[in-house]
């Protein structure tokens, strides 16, 4: 009896040093984006490029002599979800830090838990203020509402010359933060050069724009300004030219998406957003990315992808750098970054907040497909 406890001992302690093996031969970064509902398709181009980067990391040979292992979860752009789900990356999964693929409202959401469990936290591409000011673990690879709000401001009073502008935004976080950005610009400014004519708000859910363009229509501005996600401005953009309106339309990184293309259709051509990825950008790896996707997805890649590949070579880096899988220290070098190499443009640095320091790319539709406008590089501009 002694000697098959002996023998059952061993086996449990063989059992259990295995697991601590296995636990320590992967190093678990977490990705929370919405994989169904609305905005699917940009949670499957976020999943679908931190895959890309996932496997050239691993194929370099790792971090710190491991491989990485990307946990994947559906928050659906649902608050209450990716707080469920930020829970089960940290307690079950065990992650040592966390790629945000999500929007603004899951985003804020979740940004405490991560702070108050020392796990650092990279947002792609949620605008709202609040992510960041939930803690010092917390960074924002995308650009902060306001910053894009006045880079599209600029972009309409600058580059375009208009005088009368509209704006035509969603009654949400994303669409009011880009709005007051906006607004900041022109009082700042503009000088008088410029004025505001309307403010208009929509629902989220809404689908015919119509009544809101018809007023715009009769106000006859020189640019409109539509904050809102590719399925809200794709219908914009293609019943305001039905409608005849020949104003500029200007956007930003919520229509960066090849399924705006699809929805405005012809009505697309010269449309403008501010965004964070060059599609016209001359380094080697930003061609290679936006080559490779195009060839695997069959489909153009955009901004929201390209932003979450960043938030994950941006941890990938911190991860080397403090050559260690702590938060804290993670979560060090990651704040000590400096002018690193990504897809959406030199990533000057973080400031204090964690917010992200670099130009604001300004696209244009040409033929089908995003092309080079312009770039915002003011400092007094794209420093939040």
């Amino acid at each position: 009896m002694k000697y098959v406890r002996t023998i059952l001992f061993c086996f449990l302690a063989c059992v259990f040093l295995a697991g601590i093996v296995s636990a320590q031969d992967t190093i678990k970064i977490g990705l929370l984006a919405p994989l169904t509902g609305p905005a699917a398709a940009d949670g499957l181009s976020v999943q679908n490029s931190v895959k890309l980067a996932v496997e050239k990391v691993n194929a370099e040979g790792g971090v710190l002599g491991k491989k990485i292992e990307l946990i994947t979860y559906d928050d659906r752009g649902d608050a209450k979800e990716a707080v469920a789900l930020a829970r089960k990356l940290i307690e079950q999964d065990k992650i040592v830090a966390m790629v945000g693929g999500s929007y603004s409202l899951p985003s804020r959401a979740m940004a405490p838990i991560f702070q108050e469990e020392k796990i650092p936290a990279v947002y792609a591409y949620a605008v709202h203020p609040d992510v960041t000011k939930a803690g010092n673990f917390n960074f924002r690879n995308g650009f902060l509402g306001m910053v894009e709000g006045k880079a599209a401001a600029y972009t309409a009073v600058k580059l375009l010359k208009a005088k009368k502008i509209a704006l035509l935004i969603s009654d949400n976080d994303f669409g009011r933060t880009l709005a007051e950005g906006f607004k900041m610009y022109v009082e700042k400014y503009a000088k008088g050069a410029a004025t505001i004519i309307s403010v208009q708000a929509y629902p989220f859910q809404e689908k015919d724009f119509k009544a809101y363009l018809s007023k715009i229509k009769d106000e006859n501005v020189d640019a409109i300004f539509s904050s809102g996600y590719y399925f809200q401005t794709g219908p914009v953009v293609k019943q305001a030219r039905e409608m005849g309106i020949k104003a500029h339309i200007i956007g930003e990184e919520g229509a960066d998406s090849p399924k705006f293309l699809e929805i405005a259709g012809k009505s697309a051509e010269g449309f403008i957003i501010v965004t964070n990825l060059n599609r016209d950008d001359k380094r080697a790896h930003v061609q290679n990315f936006l080559k490779t996707f195009e060839s695997r997805y069959k489909i153009q890649p955009d901004m929201v992808g390209a932003s979450a590949y960043d938030a994950f070579m941006i941890i990938v880096d911190g991860i080397k750098r403090a050559k260690s899988v702590k938060g804290p220290e993670i979560r060090t070098a990651i704040a000590a970054l400096k002018d690193f190499d990504g897809l959406t443009g030199q990533i000057k640095r973080f400031t204090p907040e964690g917010e992200v320091v670099k130009d604001v790319q300004v696209q244009t539709v040409k033929n089908g497909r995003f092309r080079f406008f312009n770039v915002v590089t003011d400092p007094e501009l794209i420093t939040p």
